[in-house]
């Protein structure tokens, strides 16, 4: 698959720790520029924009240009989707673990 021609996606975009302190530093905010995005990272500018671009197309975060700068908001929607999924191993787990406790409590 050609990333760039294809949308990324939203497993991929989260499974770099840059880009999930990233998308954490945006939840704590309403929106940031590049500046202070870059100030919190051993990396570039450069790199930056390069993980922000990785979240954009997974259409995690939305950019907006103000005169020379660009500002960015995280879009928490496509998140749902791993919330789902995980959701559901969450739910098969509870149930291994019921049975697994009534086990027990027939041995005893």
């Amino acid at each position: 698959m050609n990333d760039n021609n294809q949308e990324r996606d939203v497993y991929v975009a989260i499974a770099d720790p840059t880009r999930r302190k990233l998308l954490r530093l945006l939840a704590d905010a309403d929106e940031l520029p590049l500046h202070e995005l870059t100030s919190q990272f051993q990396m570039g500018r450069t790199a930056v924009s390069k993980h922000l671009a990785i979240l954009k197309d997974a259409d995690l975060v939305i950019a907006r240009r103000v005169g020379r700068e660009t500002r960015y908001r995280l879009n928490a929607n496509p998140l749902k989707e791993i919330q789902d999924w995980v959701s559901f191993y969450e739910g098969f787990w509870k149930q291994r673990i019921a049975k697994l406790n009534l086990l027990l409590e027939e041995e005893k």
